[in-house]
């Protein structure tokens, strides 16, 4: 997408440089036409959204004031830097945001000078910017370090951590506290009403509002009341919080007044210490369908700028999200034991329902995953039913909790761990691609991986149901089109499902890929096993199989290095049995961003890569796949 009329200045800026040439008088065009820019491209390709609408004049007021890439910005959540990376050379390519072989959706080093630290996840910022600004340090470098968190990423534990040691170490690092009240969801937690509490104060604005028609504050009573204000603003506002932290608090200010952006960064641009900037902001700022529906207007498909988003039509196939939301509340309505508990995930991971219908057992926790499993640990020891709703990748965050909280116990806690596998557009840092590996070598945890809708519904009421910690690990989006049981069925634990009795050849299959897997096993006149459970494995079929085949092939749609196939790989040796085997999945290497089929395609796992792979490596049942295509 070119930048051209009517985007007279910002077609002319191809870096910060070229911002940092025009005078601020300038800068309130510069943001106009940027959230116009944005709005045009995101709603031609979408996109990450609302978040971006709502750091325009922040973003250019820091890279008007700062030098970067010399100075740098560290951005936290990472979707917010849409207008940043706009500004940073990357505005003709910004359309092909989050698609195959296009700008990657987040902050990433190999993409940009200007990206100064890869993020996806939330809460990084500001240790990152310590670390670089105690390294900068030590060698005599000056230059700036500034943190940029917003979208309730300081609700998360590790933003404290950070607050805690910066403030004590005294770094020259300056964070920039983009106060919006939002995450993807509203924020919650005591520091959210806290904040809202302060920066609305009737109290403190009256006062400043009297102080100023009142009095001259270049008069001696005018500079008493100045310092009054100063110390009821500390009875108000966050400053005490932050200060007594160790870090200098200015604020708070509006973060969509350019003037204002700018006196209050320069003025803190070269104080000595931590410093940290209170910037008030709306998240969807400048469109008015996404400010008044910032939750909708996060992310967004392609739409109509003049007519906002179409309403979306009902897919004929639910999700494997919607089949997780309403089990929930089935399963809810059965026993009232059942908490839920989400870190600030409600709508990606399907617990709108549920929040409303049974509020009083809902608990979001803002961004705090770690918080989230051990929450789940108290609760059953005291006899409640916890599931914990979480993305793959997010579950990463918690994994010593669920060690040595859940698993360590053997605390009855069901983790419901919705994006498993291939997500696709987010990349690498939302890829679910561990799971399995990070899961199974621990001891207690039961560990399932469905194959179709129904069996996911079965598998979630198997986990609840199992006196343990359990997993059912399940993709992003829809499946195979398997109809639903209303029923809260469950399976017996640790038995797989043989789909299809061939010869020679047998596939077992983990999850999400059984629909590739049997096309190939049709075609090669394979065997084909839906193993079901990682862990317990069914041992039996693995021997049974192993007896009766030459070669057999695992399938999953997580890292091979560890993976499902590993463990039947290790079953096999522990019994003493020698037979070829290959395993198929997620390669050794962080994979790309693109749709879901682009990502399947580049790991070797779609229907063509995997039936090449595996005739490549079992050759003589290259008759097989020919007699069956002549067929």
């Amino acid at each position: 997408m070119k930048a051209r009329a009517p985007y007279p200045l910002l077609s002319k800026i191809d870096s910060p440089a070229d911002l940092r040439r025009l005078s601020d008088d300038q800068l309130p065009a510069v943001a106009d036409e940027l959230r116009r820019y944005l709005i045009e491209a995101v709603a031609s390709s979408g996109g990450h959204f609302g978040s971006g609408l709502g750091v325009v004049e922040l973003t250019v007021a820091l890279h008007h004031v700062f030098e970067t890439p010399v100075d740098r910005l560290v951005w936290d959540v990472g979707h917010q830097c849409y207008p940043h990376k706009i500004l940073t050379g990357r505005r003709d390519r910004i359309t092909t945001i989050k698609k195959k072989d296009g700008l990657t959706p987040f902050p990433t080093r190999s993409e940009s000078e200007y990206d100064t630290f890869g993020v996806g996840h939330s809460s990084t910022s500001i240790s990152a910017a310590v670390g670089m600004a105690l390294a900068a340090q030590r060698k005599g470098d000056d230059r700036k370090m500034v943190a940029i968190i917003g979208d309730g990423a300081a609700t998360a534990g590790m933003a404290f951590e950070a607050l805690n040691h910066g403030g004590d170490a005294e770094p020259n690092v300056l964070v920039v506290f983009n106060d919006n009240g939002m995450s993807i969801s509203e924020n919650v937690g005591a520091l959210t009403k806290f904040m809202a509490r302060a920066t609305s104060s009737a109290t403190l604005n009256a006062l400043r509002q009297q102080a100023k028609k009142a009095i001259s504050k270049e008069s001696a009573i005018g500079r008493a009341v100045s310092r009054l204000e100063e110390h009821a603003k500390g009875m108000f506002v966050p400053s005490i919080l932050f200060e007594e932290l160790g870090f200098h608090y200015t604020g708070p200010i509006d973060g969509h007044n350019i003037p204002q952006l700018l006196a209050a960064l320069r003025t803190v641009k070269d104080l000595p210490g931590p410093q940290l900037l209170h910037v008030i902001t709306a998240k969807g700022k400048g469109y008015a369908p996404a400010e008044n529906g910032p939750i909708e207007y996060h992310a967004v498909s392609p739409f109509d700028p003049e007519a906002g988003l179409a309403k979306k039509a009902k897919s004929g196939k639910p999700t494997y999200t919607d089949i997780f939301s309403d089990w929930l509340c089935d399963m809810a309505a059965t026993d009232e034991r059942l908490m839920a508990i989400t870190p600030a995930m409600r709508e990606g991971s399907g617990l709108v329902r549920f929040s409303k219908e049974y509020p009083q057992r809902y608990f979001d926790v803002a961004i705090a995953e770690q918080h989230a499993v051990t929450l789940a640990a108290g609760m059953a020891c005291e006899g409640a039913k916890p599931v914990v709703a979480i993305y793959s990748s997010f579950l990463q965050r918690a994994y010593d909790q669920a060690i040595h909280d859940v698993a360590l116990q053997n605390l009855d806690v069901t983790f419901a761990i919705d994006r498993a596998g291939v997500v696709g557009p987010d990349g690498a840092t939302h890829a679910g691609s561990f799971d399995l590996s990070f899961l199974r070598c621990l001891p207690n945890m039961v560990i399932m991986a469905p194959a179709d809708e129904n069996e996911c519904r079965m598998m979630l009421s198997t986990g609840y149901e199992y006196e343990g910690p359990a997993a059912i690990r399940y993709p992003r989006g829809t499946g195979m089109g398997t109809a639903l049981r209303p029923e809260l069925d469950t399976l017996p634990v640790g038995k797989a499902e043989l789909r299809r009795r061939g010869s020679d050849l047998a596939i077992l299959s983990f999850g999400a890929l059984l629909g590739t897997a049997s096309v190939v096993a049709e075609e090669l006149d394979a065997s084909l096993v839906n193993m079901r459970f990682v862990k317990p494995l069914d041992v039996e079929m693995i021997l049974d199989m192993a007896r009766t085949h030459d070669a057999i092939v695992t399938i999953e749609d997580n890292a091979v290095a560890g993976g499902a196939g590993s463990a039947v790989a290790e079953c096999l040796a522990e019994n003493g049995v020698v037979l070829p085997i290959m395993h198929l999945g997620l390669p050794d290497r962080y994979l790309d961003h693109g749709s879901r089929e682009e990502v399947l395609s580049d790991a070797g796992l779609d229907l063509p890569s995997v039936r090449a792979a595996i005739l490549r490596r079992f050759p003589q049942f290259a008759g097989k796949a020919s007699m069956a295509s002549a067929s």
